[in-house]
């Protein structure tokens, strides 16, 4: 998830931060972490692969300063990536960030290390209504980080009305060439599926037919399959619409009044990113302490105030200001969330299904 700031971004901050960062120190969050030095003899480094401008300016500068411990932060752009990483093995990753169904799949295929939950004591910062999730039953692998729904975030000076449709990405020329979508299959396929009226989940191969024909039809109408940079595109001028998150579209809002974000009256794709260890991580015990950080209530609140997502941490929401806990963009009304869905992990096989539909959609 990315985010610019006209021309010197958080995207080009971020992506060097690392161990190079400079910021304040919490120290009164230091202690949790600081146990990191004495439970295991680990290098103090730690890799962590994470979205882009998807921690708080200081969060990884602020954690070395804490724990002596080293951050090294990599960036990926969608959850294929990431997942094809840690399948090819010896990632070298501490800590990393999939969403939900990811979290089943990795699961399933023994990516992932079992969570030692006596590490994490600020996981009683989480709401409790984001633990224990269907995806993965009693945090065994992840730990809620933030959760996030897919809509259209838009130039308000390019529309007469809101665009209130799937209609708008999915079926319709009005924007030739200034069309973005997301590059995610799944994601993608559900999105249109919920456009068809139909549950995101369990999508008939029928369907699924129909929904091919659709994107290849669109296809010559669409400027680009974005890698998590749409807002960026948005912000830029590429492109007057565009399939993204609401956080990302919450952050450039945030800079630019032109630019508006809507959740289609289709209703549309919930996602709940978490963070997990892999099961071949280098430094286990440092990626605990980590965790555990990023959980601290203040640690948590400076974060979200920068990455602009719903928080999933009671404790650290509560430190929000209203502006954000008021945030229609950040936290959309119960009435249109109600139409919103979670999508499941249905399998290797139909996940495969799913990747080669886009990529044949992507070559028409």
């Amino acid at each position: 998830m990315s985010s610019s700031r006209h021309l010197a971004n958080r995207r080009s901050l971020l992506a060097g931060l690392g161990a190079a960062a400079v910021g304040i120190s919490f120290s009164a969050c230091s202690k949790p972490a600081e146990k990191a030095m004495t439970d295991g003899a680990e290098e103090p480094k730690l890799n962590f692969y994470n979205w882009d401008t998807y921690i708080g300016e200081t969060t990884l500068a602020d954690f070395k300063t804490a724990t002596g411990i080293d951050v090294n932060m990599q960036l990926f752009a969608t959850n294929d990536e990431l997942f094809a990483k840690l399948k090819a093995g010896n990632s070298g990753f501490d800590v990393i960030v999939p969403s939900n169904e990811f979290v089943t799949r990795m699961g399933q295929a023994g990516l992932l290390k079992a969570l030692d939950h006596a590490k994490i004591p600020n996981m009683k910062n989480i709401d409790p209504q984001y633990l224990n999730p269907s995806f993965d039953p009693g945090n065994k692998f992840s730990v809620p980080y933030t959760w996030l729904v897919l809509g259209l975030g838009y130039r308000k000076s390019k529309f007469k009305t809101v665009p209130d449709s799937w209609k708008y990405v999915f079926d319709s020329a009005e924007y030739k060439g200034k069309i973005a979508l997301l590059s995610e299959s799944a994601d993608l396929i559900r999105l249109a599926a919920k456009y068809k009226g139909v549950s995101l989940n369990n999508i008939s191969p029928e369907m699924l037919t129909q929904i091919e024909a659709m994107l290849v039809k669109q296809k010559p109408n669409i400027r680009a399959f974005h890698e998590d940079n749409g807002q960026d595109m948005l912000q830029g001028g590429d492109v007057d619409i565009v399939i993204e998150y609401n956080g990302d579209i919450a952050q450039v809002m945030a800079e630019d009044d032109d630019i508006g974000f809507v959740v289609p009256k289709e209703g549309s794709l919930l996602n709940s990113d978490t963070l997990c260890i892999p099961v071949d991580a280098p430094r286990p015990n440092n990626a605990h302490a980590f965790i555990n950080y990023i959980l601290d209530a203040q640690v948590g609140a400076e974060i979200y105030k920068t990455i602009l997502y719903p928080s999933p941490n009671a404790a650290a929401k509560a430190l929000m200001p209203d502006d954000y806990k008021n945030n229609p963009v950040i936290f959309p009304p119960a009435d249109i969330l109600a139409k919103c869905e979670y999508g499941n992990f249905e399998g290797a096989e139909k996940a495969s299904q799913y990747e080669e539909m886009i990529t044949r959609v992507r070559a028409s």
